[in-house]
Parts: C-alpha cells; structure tokens; sequence
C-alpha cells in the first residue's frame, strides 16, 4: 500500500469542528494542501479541531505547522513532528491551550499512512 498524505481535503478529509472561524483564515485552510493558507484562531484559549478521515487509517508520521509555541520564533513556523507506532484512527482532536501570543495559527497538519478500510455506510 501507498503512504499519502491522509489529512488532505482532496484524499477526503474534513475539518468538522473548530472552536473559531475567521471568514479570511477558515479551519478548512489547514487540510488544503496550500502552503499561503491557514486558520487562525480569534483569542481566547483553550482551542481546538477535528479532523475526520471519513476511514480507518494507519498514520505512521504526523507533522504540524503552527506558529502558537511558548516560544517567540520571530515570526518563524513551528514543526511538530510526532512518529506514531500503531498508531489507527478515523478522527484526530487538537487542543491548543495557550501561545506566546493572544492569537495562534495552524497552517497545515499532514499525516502519512495508509487507508485500512472504509467507514460503512
């Protein structure tokens, strides 16, 4: 089987749920697969998302862009990479619960696995 990009809108994924929208910076932006797009939380914390695979998938790397660490980068994306063993699901739940500043971005989340099969109907 072939690794992909399991959190991609164009491979079926969807964000369900964001706790704040901005009509310029949507939650959808993270799962687009554009690098100029993102969504951006509008104050206040704790935040969070979910993205729905609408499948039982096998993610074996996870990687978030983000710019809302403790840190101050200067403006610099944060990476977030997380190996995953064994690691099966169908939605993944983001928390964000604080940030350097008053406001945090995701830019992307990407999530490479396999599909393990479909949800049934």
């Amino acid at each position: 089987m072939r690794k992909i990009d399991l959190c991609l809108s164009s491979e079926g994924s969807e964000v369900i749920l964001a706790t704040s929208s901005d009509e310029k910076h949507p939650p959808e932006n993270i799962i687009d697969g554009n690098p100029e797009t993102f969504w951006t939380t509008t104050g206040m914390f704790p935040q969070e998302f979910i993205i729905c695979f609408h499948k039982h998938v096998r993610i074996e790397r996870l990687v978030i862009q983000s710019y809302f660490d403790l840190v101050h980068t200067e403006g610099q994306l944060q990476n977030e990479e997380i190996v995953a063993h064994d690691g099966s699901a169908t939605y993944l739940r983001f928390i964000i619960v604080s940030a350097f500043d008053h406001f945090a971005s995701v830019h992307s989340v990407s999530a490479e696995g396999t599909v393990v099969s479909n949800l049934s109907s």
